[in-house]
C-alpha cells in the first residue's frame, strides 16, 4: 500500500501535507511516529521507518507524536477507488464493525475466515483487524477525553475497550500520557454545549466544501436535514441509537458538532460524516487526471478539490434514489418529506427543525405508501428494494462488494441503470460510477461544446477513469452555469446552485 519509498522520503523532507494519511513515518531513536508533514526537525533517514497505518506503528511499539497528532490525520484515500476485500474490510473497521460484531462478524460480512482476513490485512497494512480496531479506539477515546467531561470509565466502554485498565494502558501506550494528563493538556478555545462533542475533521486541500453544502442543501428533506447560514445539519440513525450532526466546512477542515444518544456511536458517526463529505479523497490525484481533458480543465481550475457527496446511510440513500426517480429535486424532496412524516422515527430529543430520522428498510418494506403521491410502479420498486435490504439479500454499506451490489440492484424490477450508478456513487462511494444517460451530463457536455449523447459521453469518460464520478460533479455544475459565476458564489457563500427543472436525471436525487 505504501507509495514509492523515495517519494515518501521526499514528502517527509518537504513536509508535504498531501501525503498525510497515505503513510506514517516513525523515528527509531525516539520511538515516536508522525505525519509526513510534522513540523518537528526531520530525523536522519537511517533512523526513519515508513509504515502504512497508525495501527502498524502501534504494533511496532511507536507512540503518537504530540505535536502533529498523526492519529487525527485524514484517512488514507487508498480505500476509495478499491473494491477488493482489504479495502472493504478497512471501510467496515472504520465504521466500528469489529467493536460491535467482533472479528468473526467482520469476516462473515466479507465471506472470509478470520485467519484468511488477518493474513490479508497484516500483509498489506501491517496489522490485523484487532490492531486496526484498537488504533481506532484510541483515537475515539482521545476525542472523548479532550472534548467532553464524560467519566473515564464511560469513555473506556464508549470507545470500545473491554475494561478501564485496557483503556488506561492503551492511552498511555499510544499517547504517552494518562487519560487525566490528556484531558488536562487539552485546550478548548470555545465552550462546547452540554451533551455535545465538538470535532475538527481533517481534510486534504484544496477543499471545495461550500459546494457540498449547496448540493446537500438542495436535496435536504425537511425534518431530517437542513442548511442554515452555510451549516448543514441532519439527524442520524446509528447502531446504538439516534443523533444529530452539524457541519461547517472551512478551508482546510470541517467543524462538526455531534449530539449522540449513546457515545458508543461516536466512531460510526465520525466515519459516516467523513463519507458524506468525501473527506478522505485525494484531490491532487483526481484533479490531475481530470485536467488532462481540455474540456474539463476550466471546470477544475474554477473548483479545485471538488468532492462527490456521499451519504451517512447507504440504505437510506438507495431508497431515496428510487423514491425520487424521474422527478425534479423539489419533487423528490417532497415525496421524501411525506414518507418521513408518515413513517419516520421521531427523535428522542428534537433539535429545532430536526424532528425525525428517515424510516429504515424494514419499516418501508411493511409500510403503506398510499396517499403519498408515489406512482404504483415506483412504490412497488421501493418496496422490493426495502425488503431486499431488510432481509440481507442486498448489502448497501461501506463493505459492500460494488460489482455484486451493481448486479443485485440491476436485477430488481423498476430500478434502472441510472439509479444503480447513482447508488453506487453516493451510497457505496464508488469514485468511478458514471451516468451516461443523465440529462445533466448531456447538458454539461453540450455546455462545454461537446457531444452529449450517451455513447459519446461514455467514450469521453474513459479518459477520466478511475474518477468519473468527480467529472460528473463538474458536469452537473457546467450544466447550469459553465462552472463560472455560480460556482464562485457557491464557493464563497455556500448558496445552492440553480435547481434543474428537468426530469429523469441531472443528479436530481
Amino acid at each position: 500500500m505504501l507509495p514509492d519509498a523515495e517519494a515518501c522520503y521526499r514528502a517527509v523532507e518537504s513536509r508535504d501535507v498531501r501525503f498525510d494519511g497515505w503513510f506514517f513515518v516513525a523515528v527509531r531513536s525516539t520511538g515516536i511516529y508522525c505525519r509526513p508533514s510534522c513540523p518537528a526537525r526531520t530525523a536522519l533517514r537511517k533512523n526513519l521507518e515508513l509504515l502504512p497505518t497508525a495501527a502498524a506503528a502501534h504494533r511496532a511499539g511507536y507512540r503518537a507524536c504530540k505535536r502533529c497528532r498523526p492519529d487525527a490525520s485524514p484517512g488514507s484515500p487508498e480505500w476509495d477507488p478499491r473494491g477488493d476485500v482489504v479495502a472493504r474490510a478497512m471501510r467496515l473497521i472504520a465504521d466500528g464493525v469489529v467493536d460491535r460484531d467482533g472479528v468473526g462478524g467482520l469476516a462473515a460480512r466479507l465471506g472470509y475466515s478470520e485467519r484468511q482476513l488477518h493474513r490479508l490485512l497484516t500483509a498489506e497494512v501491517g496489522a490485523g483487524p484487532l490492531a486496526l480496531a484498537r488504533a481506532q479506539r484510541a483515537q475515539t477515546a482521545r476525542v472523548l477525553v479532550e472534548t467532553t467531561d464524560v467519566r473515564f470509565a464511560d469513555v473506556a466502554f464508549a470507545s470500545g475497550f473491554a475494561s478501564v485498565r485496557q483503556f488506561n494502558d492503551t492511552v498511555r501506550d499510544v499517547f504517552a500520557l494518562s487519560p487525566t494528563e490528556l484531558r488536562r493538556a487539552s485546550s478548548r478555545a470555545e465552550p462546547v454545549p452540554t451533551g455535545a462533542i465538538s470535532l475538527r475533521l481533517a481534510v486534504r486541500t484544496p477543499f471545495f466544501g461550500a459546494d457540498l453544502v449547496a448540493f446537500l442543501g438542495a436535496r435536504a428533506v425537511p425534518g431530517v436535514e437542513e442548511v442554515v447560514d452555510g451549516t448543514y445539519r441532519r439527524s442520524l440513525s446509528l447502531p446504538y441509537g439516534c443523533g444529530t450532526v452539524a457541519l461547517v466546512p472551512r478551508v482546510d477542515a470541517v467543524e462538526a458538532l455531534l449530539r449522540l444518544a449513546d457515545v458508543r456511536d461516536l466512531t460510526a458517526a465520525v466515519h459516516r460524516t467523513r463519507r458524506l463529505l468525501d473527506l478522505d479523497a485525494d484531490p491532487a490525484a483526481v484533479d490531475a487526471v481530470l485536467q488532462r481533458d481540455p474540456a474539463l480543465r476550466q471546470c477544475v481550475r474554477l473548483a479545485p478539490g471538488r468532492r462527490v457527496a456521499g451519504s451517512v446511510d447507504a440504505a437510506e440513500l438507495a431508497m431515496r434514489a428510487v423514491l425520487g426517480q424521474q422527478v425534479t429535486v423539489a419533487g423528490a424532496r417532497t415525496l421524501a418529506f411525506r414518507l418521513v412524516q408518515a413513517h419516520g422515527k421521531p427523535l428522542d430529543c428534537p433539535e429545532g427543525s430536526l424532528t425525525h430520522r428517515f424510516p429504515d428498510a424494514a419499516t418501508i418494506a411493511e409500510a403503506s405508501l398510499e396517499g403519498l403521491g408515489v406512482p404504483a410502479a415506483r412504490s412497488e420498486a421501493l418496496r422490493r428494494l426495502a425488503t431486499a435490504i431488510a432481509r440481507g439479500a442486498i448489502a448497501v454499506d461501506p463493505g459492500a462488494d460494488r460489482a455484486e451490489l451493481r448486479a443485485r440492484l440491476g436485477e430488481l424490477c423498476g430500478i434502472g441503470p441510472w439509479t444503480v450508478e447513482y447508488v453506487l456513487m453516493r451510497g457505496a462511494g464508488d469514485p468511478d460510477a458514471f451516468l451516461p444517460t443523465d440529462l445533466g451530463v448531456r447538458r454539461g457536455l453540450e455546455a462545454l461544446g461537446l457531444d452529449g449523447s450517451p455513447t459519446a459521453a461514455l467514450a469521453r469518460a474513459e479518459a477520466w477513469r478511475p474518477w468519473r464520478a468527480y467529472a460528473l460533479a463538474h458536469l452537473w455544475t457546467a450544466a447550469t452555469d459553465l462552472g463560472g459565476a455560480g460556482a464562485r458564489v457557491a464557493r464563497e457563500a455556500g448558496a445552492a446552485a440553480p435547481e434543474p427543472t428537468s426530469r429523469g436525471g441531472g443528479g436530481l436525487q
